[in-house]
């Protein structure tokens, strides 16, 4: 069992879902937002950061031998919200890393980063990036900065490009996209317990029957995801109309990401 493990992000909703499913995991889960989150209880830290302050998550990473990196926006959003989160912010967790031990790092990153793929490519960890949007150019730098930091220093992580985790699948394009809650806690241990690591994208879905992503050149981490979306494709297929093929959730992997606008920053 490892000692610490630090959630950023954690008062979102992947970092609650994260608390509750890694509990047990490590002596202590040291959880982390610049959103209010609930009172610690046994085995757990609560300790808020804003993660564009250097100083404050240098500290907030010391003492950690694990990191699920979740902080950050999430959604499509203007790019001065998305350069302080996602662009500084996984710059200082990086630099804090480096400075403390390098820790392991999970970087959650996203489909967003190819979201102009057709749905009717397969995709495997040589495709070139096709982002959306400015959500998924961040996500894209986020992977730089890791593979910097790998060659640079030996900082090791795993680039997870997350499709849609959620309890159930909800759409026709998650029936390829969905990445269950406990797949997505198999690999978290997965990756802490792999004897290597490097810096390794891996897709973060489940083993649907109709997935776009190849993750062959992940299998040394011996992760082997088993809920699959098949299974309520029925269900889908009943109470979910079926988009028109020429429609951007039919078409691109990204989804309706691929028809947001570019959002204006404040001095626009």
């Amino acid at each position: 069992m490892m000692n610490r493990i630090l959630i950023t992000g954690a008062a979102g909703q992947l970092g609650t879902m994260l608390r509750e499913k890694l509990r047990g995991h490590a002596a202590v889960l040291r959880l982390s937002d610049i959103a209010e989150i609930p009172a610690a209880r046994d085995g757990e830290e609560v300790v808020p950061c804003d993660l564009a302050d250097g100083a404050a998550v240098r500290k907030l990473v010391e003492g950690c031998d694990g990191i699920v990196h979740l902080g950050g926006i999430s959604v499509e959003r203007s790019f001065d919200l998305i350069e302080a989160a996602n662009l500084r912010g996984v710059y200082n967790l990086y630099d804090a890393a480096r400075a403390n031990g390098m820790p392991r790092i999970i970087f959650a990153s996203s489909n967003h980063t190819i979201g102009f793929h057709d749905q009717t490519t397969r995709l495997d960890h040589t495709a070139p990036y096709r982002p959306d949007g400015l959500y998924g150019v961040s996500k894209i730098f986020g992977e730089a900065v890791a593979s910097l930091y790998h060659d640079k220093f030996g900082q090791e992580s795993a680039l997870v490009r997350i499709g849609s985790c959620t309890p159930r699948p909800e759409n026709w394009r998650m029936l390829a996209t969905w990445f269950s809650q406990d797949d997505f806690v198999s690999l978290i241990d997965a990756v802490f317990a792999a004897p290597r690591l490097g810096c390794t994208m891996v897709w973060g879905a489940s083993k649907n029957d109709h997935g776009w992503w190849d993750n062959t050149h992940a299998a040394f981490l011996g992760w082997h995801p088993k809920d699959n979306a098949a299974a309520y494709a029925e269900e889908i297929a009943r109470t979910v109309p079926r988009p028109g093929r020429d429609e951007a959730v039919a078409r691109y992997q990204g989804g309706v990401f691929t028809d947001e606008p570019i959002h204006p920053s404040k001095e626009d």
